[in-house]
């Protein structure tokens, strides 16, 4: 990843630039969005999303982005091992538990601090650059991954050209306001209690959600002490269908990102009803699949187990009542 070619005193900063942005829908410029007409259904599904995001209601966002017999399935396949779903739509959502479990260290206040002082605080000038490099390499990085649509890349690409611009504008090498935020994050995340998969597993997918609720919350709120607003883009969202043939529509969202406005074209797919993101669905249908064939896989291994245990059983009294050999 071109985010591990710049300084690793500056990795940290970038990881949470990369996560706010990422964070957002997918892309493509337009004239501008009536904020006064009114939403078509697939826009009003986008727009109660983002609604429950901002409110940080991540179970009903979870509820809402799913039809519910899905989503009581990946609730199951969450119980049993086959599943952290939605945490796997989150960008860099490899980087969630590790993150927040050097935020639940017990000398996590004390390590990040020491960090700052040491290798952020008055480095103004070096965190500029690094937000102007952030820029450069993640918009170079993201033309280059196959793994988002056209307009994806189009859309992660401005939305991380407009966090560099926030970030070498921002005080992030403010002592005073790091040291509020590092104490707002290491509390709420020893709080949450999940920092290992372990313990993913043990609270349920909807626990799961509500705890990581209350992290976002304070997450979002040391963004906006540094003048980002998250809640801004997500309640300020507006959409406008493009086009529809039969259950799938392109909508063209627009919502406002640090004093810019950002442009998006998403899919939208309607099942039993209801409009969905059809991204959401693919990878959901897809995951599920995948999840039931590991039930399946795991209830043949244990058919195969009992068979063979059963039939060593049985075998055993008729050794046990075999005729001793006739002496000589």
């Amino acid at each position: 990843m071109s985010m591990l070619l710049m300084p690793g005193r500056y990795r940290p900063w970038v990881l949470s630039l990369s996560l706010c942005g990422l964070v957002l829908l997918s892309a493509c410029k337009r004239d501008r969005i009536d904020p006064d007409a009114p939403a078509a259904e697939p826009v009003a599904a986008l727009q109660q999303l983002a609604r429950h995001v901002a409110d940080n209601d991540l179970v009903a966002y979870a509820k809402a982005s799913v039809p519910p017999a899905q989503y009581a399935r990946l609730q199951a396949a969450w119980a049993d091992g086959h599943s952290r779903w939605p945490l796997t739509d989150l960008p860099l959502d490899g980087q969630l538990l590790p993150m927040m479990a050097a935020l639940s260290a017990p000398d996590a206040p004390q390590r990040l601090q020491r960090s700052f002082d040491t290798q952020i605080a008055g480095q103004a000038t070096g965190v500029r650059q690094a937000a102007h490099s952030m820029g450069l390499f993640g918009v170079q990085y993201l033309r280059n991954q196959t793994d988002y649509t056209a307009d994806e890349r189009a859309h992660y690409s401005q939305v991380v050209d407009v966090l560099s611009r926030w970030a070498a504008a921002a005080p992030l090498t403010d002592k005073q306001r790091a040291r509020t935020t590092i104490t707002l994050l290491t509390a709420t995340a020893r709080t949450s209690g999940l920092s290992t998969d372990a313990q993913l597993q043990a609270a349920g997918m909807e626990d799961c959600l509500r705890r990581l609720g209350t992290f976002e919350k304070a997450f979002k709120t040391a963004l906006a002490s540094y003048g980002l607003s998250l809640d801004a883009a997500l309640t300020g969202l507006r959409g406008e269908l493009v086009s529809q043939e039969g259950d799938n529509a392109v909508v063209r969202i627009q919502y406002p990102l640090a004093g810019e406005q950002i442009e998006a074209q998403v899919r939208m797919t309607r099942r039993d009803g209801h409009w969905y993101l059809a991204r959401t669905l693919e990878e959901t249908d897809a995951l599920l699949l995948a999840a039931d064939a590991a039930t399946a896989a795991a209830a043949a291994l244990a058919e195969h187990d009992a068979t063979v245990a059963a039939e060593a059983e049985a075998a055993a009294p008729v050794k046990d009542a075999a005729p001793a050999p006739a002496k000589p």
